[in-house]
């Protein structure tokens, strides 16, 4: 599958960055421009988002192969790879799959763990805007608060709404598979053997995602790693506390 892409930065070390569930490429410009003296960043599109082909195959194994894919086109070596949320799963699929590929993981508030489904009244919600008669991205988020409170979640789930022509809207992510395979999004990672490479996580400190009961299954799969905890941040960490997002990432760099 060819990924959509934006790439920042045209010299240093390859930089792959991956966005997790509802989101897309763009959401991490602004930590792509700070890196782009300095590395080559890609910004990628993952299946089923953004404007990347959909599919109904949705699981981490697929996406793992997606990410495969996308180095060996862009012929990169060694490449950092971040992700966040579901993208941090992911990479760590990835790491598990190709674990001499690279050697800085870094994993953004995600623990390689099974979690029960949770956004069902998301999708609720964006299941029922009709795309049909729903005259402003204004109305569908008025539509929404009876099912998401915050406006900031709403805000970042109605950038994937867009104008297809003049009389109708459309997603940008693939509703459907998503709605159907959103049990998937949570499963643990496949494991054939553990991870020796060294990988990083970093854990918003207000975040639920990963618990302190959840380092010892960590330590299962990947022996080598390294938990970063940035106070005062929630399960967006890049977004709640960018500066000391930035500098953990320049400290693991």
């Amino acid at each position: 599958m060819e990924l959509y892409f934006r790439k920042v930065g045209e010299q240093g070390p390859a930089m792959i960055i991956l966005h997790g569930i509802f989101g897309s490429s763009d959401n991490w410009l602004g930590i792509a421009k700070v890196f782009a003296n300095t590395h080559q960043v890609y910004l990628v599109d993952q299946r089923n988002h953004g404007q990347s082909p959909w599919s109904d195959d949705f699981d981490y194994q697929v996406m793992s192969e997606d990410l495969k894919e996308f180095i060996d086109t862009h012929q990169l070596t060694n490449p950092i790879i971040i992700g966040h949320s579901m993208g941090g799963k992911v990479v760590m699929q990835f790491a598990l799959n190709y674990p001499t590929l690279s050697d800085k993981f870094i994993i953004v508030d995600i623990a390689p763990k099974f979690y029960p489904v949770h956004h069902t009244s998301i999708l609720e919600g964006l299941n029922s805007i009709d795309l049909k008669t729903i005259a402003s991205r204004t109305e569908a988020n008025e539509h929404l608060k009876r099912f998401e409170e915050q406006e900031g979640i709403r805000q970042f789930l109605l950038k994937n709404l867009y104008r297809k022509n003049d009389a109708e809207f459309a997603w940008r992510i693939n509703l459907a598979v998503i709605t159907k395979n959103i049990d998937v999004v949570g499963h643990e990672l496949w494991v054939k053997n553990p991870c020796q490479t060294p990988i990083h996580f970093i854990k918003g400190a207000n975040s639920h995602y990963i618990q302190p009961e959840d380092e010892r299954f960590i330590s299962e799969i990947f022996p080598n790693f390294e938990l970063h905890k940035i106070a005062n941040a929630g399960h967006w960490v890049q977004a709640d506390q960018p500066d000391a997002f930035l500098q953990v990432i320049k400290s693991i760099l």
